[in-house]
């Protein structure tokens, strides 16, 4: 088969989770947003609580954002929240100039049984989508637009768009049962008004690379980004598989187990992937930080991607 062109103008983006205490928000805050906010990334996402848990500092992060060029965007879950909370908060978050959002079912709670999960009045990410679009719609149903060359004049122009990103899965969901399952919900929430898909992590660029040409067969056309994470130890690798069901990736596992610096193992696996994906046609990166700069910088920097910066993020 032959590998797709690369991408004319390849983006990364990052994605933050709300800290969880005083000291890892003076991490995230003193550190590492700024350095992340320097690179200059397409956008940066921050997570969601199950349940709204979160909902709080999540806002605070995404205020913070704001406050930069960097375009900031919402996670939103769907699992047990009513029509009403979810359009509420969805409200919250156009009121503080959120318009870019990750649109997820979500986990249910720890220890409910799948046959006991509830969903609430959404039942899927394409119908969370699907309002979205219906509550920005009737919060700014239009906007003016000034006239060039007739000074106070102005049109009606339809309001300010959305950026709705969903979720995709190269290796299928855990709840799928078959690839074409996976490929009809993503074309589902496409079809519903995303515009933008974020991969499940992987560890091979031929796992992207396969699921994009499947999904492309099957009639999605928005954008794909693959979802990259580090794998900076052992534990961090264990914990991950176990939370996403993905294969173990034996030959990364044995080379973080057996180096003095698996710091360095993870990110030159990071960045060999990151390569491969681009070579291949991928638009771009999307890089899980776990709130550090370090990795997903020294990651940029290893696949071409990170302009050429000072310390104080100023072009050099």
């Amino acid at each position: 088969m032959t590998a797709a062109a690369p991408a004319a103008c390849p983006t990364f983006s990052f994605e933050l989770f709300p800290p969880r205490d005083a000291a890892a928000e003076a991490a995230l805050v003193g550190s590492a947003l700024p350095a992340l906010v320097a690179a200059g990334p397409e956008f940066i996402s921050v997570t969601y609580g199950a349940s709204g848990s979160t909902r709080g500092v999540s806002l605070d992060v995404l205020r913070r954002l704001l406050a930069t060029p960097v375009k900031p965007m919402a996670h939103l879950t769907c699992v047990g929240s009513s029509y009403a909370e979810a359009s509420r908060l969805i409200r919250e978050f156009l009121d503080a100039g959120v318009t870019s959002f990750l649109a997820l079912r979500g986990d249910p709670p720890a220890g409910v049984p799948e046959e006991e999960i509830f969903l609430g009045d959404l039942g899927s990410a394409g119908e969370l989508v699907q309002l979205i679009h219906r509550v920005q719609k009737e919060r700014v149903p239009f906007r003016q637009v000034e006239l060039p060359g007739l000074p106070g004049a102005k049109r009606i122009a339809s309001g300010e768009k959305v950026t709705i990103a969903v979720a995709a899965f190269p290796n299928g969901h855990p709840r799928s049962r078959s690839r074409a399952q996976d490929l009809d919900t993503l074309l589902a929430k496409e079809a519903a008004g995303a515009n933008l898909a974020i991969t499940q992590l992987f560890f091979e660029a031929d796992e992207f690379h396969a699921f994009v040409a499947d999904a492309r067969a099957a009639g999605v056309t928005m954008r794909i980004l693959p979802g990259i994470m580090p794998m900076l130890s052992v534990p961090r690798l264990r914990r991950i598989l176990e939370l996403t069901g993905e294969r173990e990736p034996t030959a990364l596992l044995r080379a973080l187990e057996a180096s003095d610096d698996p710091f360095s193992v993870g990110v030159d696996h990071a960045i060999r992937l990151g390569r491969a994906l681009l070579d291949g046609g991928a638009p771009g990166l999307h890089l899980y930080t776990f709130n550090r700069h370090e990795a997903p910088l020294a990651v940029l920097d290893g696949a071409g991607l990170l302009p050429l910066t000072t310390p104080t993020g100023k072009t050099s």
